[in-house]
């Protein structure tokens, strides 16, 4: 059985009800349920929730919310892997089971790279499998500013090395991670050893934290859906 996660917390602070507030006219969940069911690849989508609002909205559209997460894994600072490793548990899913977390907050996320993240699970033999995107600048000239204003490079190493000949650089894409049941249970660490990543395109990456963030996700989304249809 292949099963689709999709955490969502009733909590936010700094945008209210981030996960059913609409987003480009639906709930922001509903891009990410959407999403897994365009994908073809699912035989369950469950929302892990503590909100009676968001298991109504995702029941709404297709989804199963067979259960209510607990206080102890809803607060602010739960990580996402007990989150998922709670769920496999719930659902009795055997340690070989693919289990894809599905962040509720993932407008931007194709079914067909969901889809894409399950193929690399099975031939790459990764731990964990995520989505991933190129840091618009090198890293390696990052630089560091004092409360004062004055900046310094963090490695002055890279000063006279051209951009090109730096090593690119690659970031958490925030929208999907692919695991079996096991390795969720097992509490392994997404970032460690044996991980892969499925590269997305940089338009199509946005972290939505504040309520700067939204307004720029949705001008984005806007200009996508223009040029390539809102397909999920």
């Amino acid at each position: 059985m292949t099963v689709c996660v999709i955490p969502a917390r009733g909590g936010s602070k700094r945008i209210p009800h981030k996960n059913i507030k609409e987003f480009c006219g639906q709930p922001m969940i509903v891009w990410s349920i959407k999403a897994a069911q365009a994908s073809g690849v699912f035989d369950r989508i469950v929302v892990s929730t503590d909100d009676a609002d968001i298991a109504a909205v995702a029941l709404g559209y297709g989804a199963e919310v067979p259960f209510l997460r607990s206080p102890e894994l809803s607060d602010d600072h739960t990580p996402t892997v007990p989150v998922i490793a709670d769920a496999a548990e719930r659902l009795e899913l055997a340690d070989d089971a693919p289990v894809c977390c599905l962040y509720a907050t993932a407008p931007f996320v194709l079914g067909a790279d969901i889809a894409q993240g399950l193929s690399a699970l099975v031939d790459a033999q990764a731990h964990y499998v995520m989505a991933v995107t190129t840091f618009p600048f090198p890293i390696q000239r990052a630089l560091r500013r004092s409360d004062a204003g004055a900046v310094e490079m963090f490695d002055p190493s890279t000063m006279q090395t051209r951009s090109q000949d730096l090593e690119e650089a690659w970031h958490d894409a925030g929208q999907f991670y692919w695991a079996k049941a096991g390795t969720w249970r097992s509490g392994r660490g997404v970032f460690e050893a044996g991980s892969y990543g499925v590269s997305l395109p940089r338009h199509r990456v946005q972290d939505i934290d504040t309520p700067e963030d939204w307004v720029r996700a949705e001008f984005l989304k806007r200009a996508i859906d223009a040029q390539e249809g809102a397909a999920p």
